[in-house]
């Protein structure tokens, strides 16, 4: 065959063609988020749930990393804030500075998470909160670059109040103003945002506060707010801790003989059965917790179509990595929901609709976020509070539940919406702690 100068054209053409081609199919694959993910992986709050929201987290990005998200690849970086907040706060800003990382994401411990939300605004760097609760993150900031679909510390206290508030009457014999109501808290962000809740709502429902006190999550010895627990026999205790100090507290408790009709719990350590029953045995049958509902208890009928096999998927996974574990700790379930909200909402919109997975594409799909009750795995909606308002960035439509302890098995007992049995109070005669 001659060679022409019209067919070299033509061979040229056709290898600079596919040269463009195998450039753009490079570009194309070249897409990529890259997310930084934070937990406490050692040191005391990585039992007290850290490690179970880093799980839950982890089983949703391992799953996006198979699928990519709209042509992006996914890319997890993990970091371990050994539960402390200035290694929380230089492990953000090394991954955003030295991984290049796109965004950062996860965060357990409200005490890392006030600061570290300051210095990743500062950045001008997207944030994601899957976890910590309190409301000293966003209120009065104006961030336009940190985000929290959880539910917010001052609604935790608020909720249990609520609960007890209406169950005075036909559980204790007491009108509200006669019940006696003790407040104790690790005195971190986190116990003291929740605290403030429950005291708002104590006195809301006219109940007799007869002591509140905060006290270190890392204190050795708890034996004298037992004693002034004792002196001030409440009918009910409000508790808000992590572990080691939640088995500390019922440990001294039960050496220095205190009684009370129940202890509510506020997350974190209390959502850790498998450590509550490690702690005190049976004594954890009965307790109360309040958190977000446990996917695994969430009302599947009335949720978006689409969450169920997410939620079984996510289950199977965790079984995987902790067969035998008698109850799926709620914190699993929310690291793994607040991640999908992200994945499944946020970052398909701003990659399709703002170009991209920049900080200022990432910020304006969020405030896009519209959805509604049951369209989330943990039953409520996502809608964040805009741009110059009091609590920018938290998301208004969040809500938490108080779910109780019994027999090995958890149960959502308030709000009567979610309610899945009738709650036992006040502790039953014959156990450990109870005063009947």
């Amino acid at each position: 065959m001659r060679v022409t100068k019209a067919t070299r054209w033509v061979a040229v053409l056709s290898v600079a063609a596919a040269a463009l081609g195998m450039a753009a199919t490079a570009r194309a694959q070249d897409k990529k988020i890259k997310i930084g993910v934070i937990f406490d992986l050692t040191g005391p709050l990585a039992g007290g749930g850290s490690e179970l929201q880093y799980t839950g987290v982890k089983i949703m990005l391992d799953h996006y990393a198979k699928t990519g998200v709209e042509g992006y690849k996914v890319e997890a970086v993990y970091a371990d804030a050994q539960s402390k907040p200035d290694i929380a706060i230089n492990e953000s800003v090394r991954l955003l500075e030295q991984e290049k990382v796109d965004m950062v994401m996860g965060f357990f411990s409200s005490a890392q998470c006030v600061p570290v939300a300051a210095r990743v605004e500062q950045l001008k760097k997207f944030m994601w909160m899957t976890t910590c609760i309190s409301s000293a993150v966003f209120d009065g900031k104006n961030y336009k670059y940190v985000f929290r679909p959880q539910a917010s510390g001052d609604q935790f206290g608020m909720m249990t109040m609520d609960f007890i508030a209406n169950q005075a009457q036909s559980k204790f014999g007491k009108e509200p103003k006669d019940l006696r109501v003790a407040i104790i808290h690790e005195d971190g962000a986190y116990g003291v945002d929740v605290a403030k809740g429950n005291e708002a709502g104590a006195k809301k429902a006219g109940f007799n506060i007869v002591l509140k006190e905060g006290y270190s999550a890392t204190a050795p010895d708890l034996s004298a707010l037992v004693t002034k627990l004792k002196r001030a026999k409440p009918d009910v205790i409000f508790h808000t801790g992590y572990n080691p100090d939640i088995t500390l507290l019922f440990r001294q408790a039960r050496e220095q003989g205190l009684k009370f009709g129940a202890i509510v719990g506020h997350g974190a350590g209390y959502g850790v059965y498998e450590k509550l029953k490690e702690g005190l045995g049976t004594d954890a049958s009965y307790l109360f917790n309040t958190d977000p509902i446990s996917i695994w208890l969430a009302n599947q009928k009335t949720m978006d179509t689409k969450l169920p096999p997410v939620i079984k998927m996510v289950g199977e996974e965790f079984d995987k990595l902790k067969p035998g574990v008698a109850i799926r700790s709620a914190h699993v379930g929310i690291g793994a929901s607040n991640a999908f909200v992200f994945m499944d909402d946020v970052l398909p919109r701003a990659i399709k609709k703002y170009g991209g997975v920049d900080p200022d594409a990432l910020r304006k799909a969020a405030l896009d976020t519209d959805i509604p009750e049951g369209g989330t795995m943990l039953g409520f909606g996502v809608k964040f509070y805009s741009e110059g308002t009091q609590m920018a960035g938290q998301n208004e439509r969040s809500f938490p539940v108080v779910l109780q302890y019994i027999d090995d098995k958890s149960y959502v007992v308030w709000p009567k919406s979610q309610m899945q049995r009738e709650t036992v109070l006040p502790l039953p005669a014959g156990t450990t702690y109870s005063y009947k």
